[in-house]
């Protein structure tokens, strides 16, 4: 693999402020879940007493799912403020370190990541833009691996073929914060012209980095499956003390707690490997202009992207043919 985990590791202990932010963020969320949820669920159990008895379990259930559910509305509505504010804040000052430049003397790492990601994207919308596009490119990237097992003629290929497309999918959900870190480490000044670059860099390089992604994949998800395994018993005794005592909900909350720690812990961690994965696998290459055209032949995202980096630079960028083979 081209990543050391002994390195993300003391990446993620020198990055310790925007680690403990990153954490009291997602925990927060992991908590709010389950709070809203069992407020739900209490308000639902009371409600359903006007109905009989019998009718206290079901009010219970729907009031929880009421409460699951404007929980999660309100969080999706803050994913923009959270990955400006949190996660690309703690890439930049990966990206430092990483490098081996020193942080400014007498300003805080939040701050200084809070700094660099606004010199650089200068908007929320700017960086969530390039993110969701950079997404798109990504899944289209992966299409390609999933395409080659397609044409291998044996049994069973499809059911395969469609279990390595979930696989690489999982693999590849952190990938686009990769993307945004190579416009942190260039100094970019036009954020959609280096995520451009990054991207064609990731495709030329799709089967080193899947590989690498797969791995991480791996780790990560299973480590937060020990973590559920852990959470479920005093999860199920949270859930216990809930009204009408749903042992489902035990189940929910575990789930919910070992995503929080997955995000706030486990992530960062994958993040760290990734960049480096990245960085070594890329450095010293140009973007290769088949892969460029290729791209541009396989996904709208990426089309859009080019237009939008053609935009602020006021001029078309030129795509290259590309032959298929």
């Amino acid at each position: 693999m081209d990543f050391s985990v002994s390195r993300a590791l003391w990446l993620m202990a020198r990055t310790a402020p925007c680690l403990g932010l990153r954490a009291l963020v997602y925990l927060g969320m992991a908590v709010a879940y389950i709070l809203v949820t069992g407020l739900g669920a209490g308000i639902g159990f009371g409600l359903g007493g006007f109905g009989g008895p019998d009718a206290r379990l079901g009010g219970a259930f729907w009031g929880g799912a009421i409460g699951f559910g404007l929980i999660a509305g309100i969080l999706y509505l803050l994913r923009e403020y959270v990955l400006y504010a949190v996660k690309a804040g703690h890439l930049a000052v990966l990206v430092e370190l990483m490098d081996n430049r020193p942080l400014p003397e007498g300003q805080g790492q939040v701050a200084y990541g809070t700094a660099v990601v606004r010199a650089r994207f200068k908007e929320t919308s700017v960086l969530f833009g390039i993110d969701q596009l950079a997404k798109g490119v990504i899944r289209a990237v992966t299409g390609l691996a999933r395409g080659i097992a397609d044409l291998i003629p044996l049994p069973g290929m499809d059911a395969l073929a469609t279990l390595i497309g979930a696989f690489l999918r999982i693999g590849v959900g952190f990938v686009d914060e990769v993307i945004l870190a190579h416009a942190i480490r260039h100094r970019a000044t036009d954020p959609w012209a280096s995520a451009r670059e990054a991207l064609v860099l990731y495709a030329q390089n799709h089967g080193a980095m899947l590989r690498n992604a797969a791995v991480l994949a791996l780790i990560t998800y299973g480590l937060a499956f020990v973590v559920f395994l852990l959470l479920l018993a005093p999860a199920a005794a949270l859930a216990f003390l809930m009204p009408g005592g749903c042992s489902a909900a035990g189940v929910l909350f575990a789930l919910i707690l070992a995503w929080g720690v997955k995000a706030a812990l486990l992530e960062p961690l994958a993040i760290a490997c990734m960049m480096q994965a990245f960085f070594a696998v890329t450095d010293g290459q140009a973007p290769d202009p088949a892969w460029d055209a290729r791209l541009d032949s396989l996904s709208g995202k990426f089309r859009e992207l080019k237009d939008r980096a053609a935009n602020s630079l006021g001029t078309p960028i030129p795509v290259s043919p590309w032959v298929r083979s």
